[in-house]
């Protein structure tokens, strides 16, 4: 997570700037005292809204005017140019809209508007569910449920989660709060009043253990049961632990949960050698979050090159360089075959000293609900554009949901933070009767350090990969290609171009 600590810059836009500096579909910035606002023109209209993203504070003036929206450079977060709503995740809250005059050729900005609130104003002619129940309580129950109210759901919310927790923001976890970079209230994703203030019954350790599709009803591990008109599964999914020797000692963990993260910062107190068992994109941001930290840190994975499989050789190279600047060692085409009270032990035979093991070996979807509930599966829950599953009255959405891409034309499941969030806000939407197809080109975003990688689009396999730019200097796009077609983009420090790209991808022209 990232702050703009600097003063404002750009004109005083109070003072006015000459219209006819402001090009059709050019955005400025500036401000008004201390607040960044930005101005953006769309043919003879202009508008004026606060210059920051409300995710982590991202320049909107670097980012992408598309239609009458402004697309953050980040992490790809949009915002209506008209209202200041957060049109899609990752951001959730909107930016604030500022009132223009036009006086003697130029452009003043006067004040702050009003901030109208949501009424539901797209609401289908269906009829409405009454009860609606969210299981799980990530991402995309997360944001089902912010998303239902802010359409003017009126019926009542229940979001049942198992963890201890309130829903938190997840990437953070491997990121700038496990780093000692954060502060541990920048986690959840609302504060607890949130949800009594906006009537979403918020049920955490509570364990859905059986769902009837024709009854309409969830069972709990308590023994109550909870009657539903339509129902989200949106249980997401669990990180792996192998079974070898000692995977379960006390220094041993997985990184999923704010508890998980909570008990990995106790034990780096103490800790001086961390071994990290995976080359994942988590296992990495694990290492480079410890190393902060001060901790000696040993990667072990089977693979020949750190997220090749992903990103390719060329990245793969660059990201085990970058940790190995950073003090990194790696271990691979090895791996851990057991674990004592101080050491990791490899099929190599060496012995690494480890008073603190994370687990960095992958997750799997949680289908044990729906396998039950008799749900049709595929390698996760089978669901429609609509994220319908095949019983009609429950949808999926999130780490387990397997939707129809349009733009690969096949069946894909992701397990990225950004997806699960949008999949949650259409899910809500077509609860609600709106027939929406689930259309988001994927995305997701992983940090090393100072190095933010962004990656658009979806590609299982390739039989190219251009480069565009200087990888090692940290200034580069690259193309995944298959039969000629470009499939993803991954880039470093070329914000604009991934956003341009997945544009691109969504109305299926070529990538820039």
């Amino acid at each position: 997570m990232s702050t703009d600590e600097s003063g404002p810059t750009g004109p005083d836009l109070t003072q006015g700037i000459v219209e006819a500096d402001l090009a059709d579909g050019r955005m400025l910035g500036g401000h008004v005292a201390d607040e960044a606002v930005l101005l953006a023109r769309r043919g003879q209209e202009v508008f004026a809204l606060s210059a920051t993203c409300t995710h982590y504070n991202g320049p909107l003036a670097e980012g992408l005017l598309v239609d009458d929206t402004v697309r953050c450079p980040w992490h790809h977060a949009c915002f209506s140019l008209r209202t200041g709503e957060a049109l899609r995740a990752p951001a959730l809250s909107p930016v604030s809209c500022w009132s223009i005059e036009r006086r003697d050729g130029k452009l003043y900005v006067t004040g702050r508007k009003k901030t109208e609130s949501r009424t539901g104003a797209r609401a289908s002619s269906e009829a409405a569910p009454g009860r609606i129940v969210i299981v799980g309580g990530g991402a995309a129950g997360f944001a089902a449920a912010e998303m239902l109210r802010r359409e003017g759901f009126q019926g009542s919310i229940a979001m049942l989660s198992d963890d201890a927790a309130a829903p938190v923001d997840r990437p953070n976890l491997s990121k700038d709060y496990l780093a000692g970079n954060a502060p541990e209230d920048w986690v959840p994703l609302r504060p607890r009043e949130f949800y009594s203030e906006q009537g979403i019954d918020l049920q955490l350790g509570t364990q859905a253990v059986g769902v009837d599709p024709k009854l309409r009803t969830v069972a709990l591990a308590d023994g109550r049961t909870l009657p539903f008109d339509r129902l989200l599964l949106a249980t997401g999914a669990e990180a792996n632990r192998p079974s070898f020797p000692g995977s379960q000692l006390p220094h041993v963990f997985t990184l999923r949960s704010l508890a998980d993260c909570r008990a990995i910062i106790e034990r780096s107190k103490t800790a001086r050698h961390a071994v990290v068992v995976g080359a994942s994109f988590i296992g990495l941001e694990v290492a480079a979050a410890l190393r902060a930290r001060g901790i000696q840190v040993d990667v072990v994975a089977p693979e020949a090159r750190p997220m090749a499989r992903t990103l390719g050789p060329q990245l793969g190279d660059f990201v085990r360089a970058l940790h190995e600047q950073h003090g990194v060692t790696f271990h691979l085409e090895d791996a851990v075959v057991s674990i004592d009270r101080e050491r990791a032990n490899l099929k190599s035979g060496a012995a690494l000293p480890a008073d603190l093991v994370v687990l960095g070996v992958g997750v799997h979807p949680r289908t044990t609900l729906a396998e039950a509930a008799g749900l049709a599966l595929d390698r996760g829950v089978r669901v429609d554009p609509e994220l319908r599953t095949s019983a009609p009255n429950i949808f999926a959405a999130g780490d387990i949901a397997r939707w129809p891409d349009p733009h690969g034309g096949e069946a894909i499941r992701v397990e990225h933070w950004v997806v699960a969030q949008r999949q949650g806000q259409t899910a809500a939407r077509n609860m609600l009767g709106y027939h929406e197809a689930f259309d988001a080109v994927p995305f997701f975003w992983s940090q090393h350090y100072d190095v933010q990688i962004n990656y658009v689009g979806h590609a299982e396999a390739w039989d190219q990969i251009e480069v565009d730019g200087d990888i090692a200097a940290r200034d580069c796009l690259l193309r995944y290609k298959r039969q000629g077609r470009v499939r993803a983009v991954a880039s470093i420090y070329r914000d604009i171009e991934s956003l341009k790209a997945e544009l691109a991808m969504e109305h299926d022209a070529p990538p820039v």
